[in-house]
């Protein structure tokens, strides 16, 4: 987790730079030939940026998923959830290696496209790669709560104790909720910063 804290702080720091400068994410219609070389330079440093959040965001979400497997791992080592908890692992580090390879090797080549002034959309709008990240991203999720949600419903613990640990728990929903949130954005406002935010 510590990790993690030096990532997401990456992360902020890099997604606030982003929301003040521009890309190489040109609305259709837009004429290049009015950019300056200075223009250039600077959606060229933006569009850097936003392949640094990306991948900051990337780890810091599968990096918080391992953490939460391995916790899940330990509170099931003697209970039949144990191999639901492995198959939910070897799905999350699949999702990631195949995102992350498809992202970085497939999606836009060659590699300095993510940045070049102009680019093909798949570059500057990474649909491919946000398709992507939703579908491995929502649905490792949606296992985990299926996972931990009907254990600790099940659990002879008092109601009170279960009702707090479902609750707590149960703010992977608000988590769903804020990736699903970036997603719609991501693909409805594609040249504005609300997917930010």
């Amino acid at each position: 987790m510590v990790f993690v804290l030096c990532i997401y702080t990456t992360l902020v720091v890099s997604i606030n730079i982003v929301a003040d400068v521009n890309t190489n994410l040109l609305p259709p219609g837009f004429d290049v030939s009015e950019l300056t070389e200075q223009d250039m330079k600077q959606r060229e440093y933006g569009s850097k940026m936003v392949l640094v959040v990306e991948q900051c965001q990337c780890i810091s979400v599968w990096t918080v998923k391992l953490t939460l497997v391995i916790m899940y791992y330990r509170l099931t080592i003697a209970r039949k959830e144990n191999i639901a908890v492995k198959l939910l692992a070897g799905y999350i580090a699949f999702g990631f290696i195949f995102m992350e390879i498809f992202y970085l090797g497939v999606w836009c080549r060659p590699f300095r496209y993510y940045w070049a002034v102009p680019t093909p959309i798949q570059c500057s709008a990474a649909i491919n790669h946000l398709i992507t990240n939703a579908v491995f991203n929502l649905s490792s999720d949606l296992i985990m709560l299926g996972i931990a949600l009907p254990m600790f419903i099940r659990s002879e613990l008092p109601l009170k104790k279960k009702m707090i640990l479902c609750c707590i728990f149960g703010l992977g929903i608000f988590v769903i909720l804020s990736a699903l949130l970036n997603k719609y954005y991501s693909f409805t406002e594609p040249f504005g910063s609300m997917w930010t935010f």
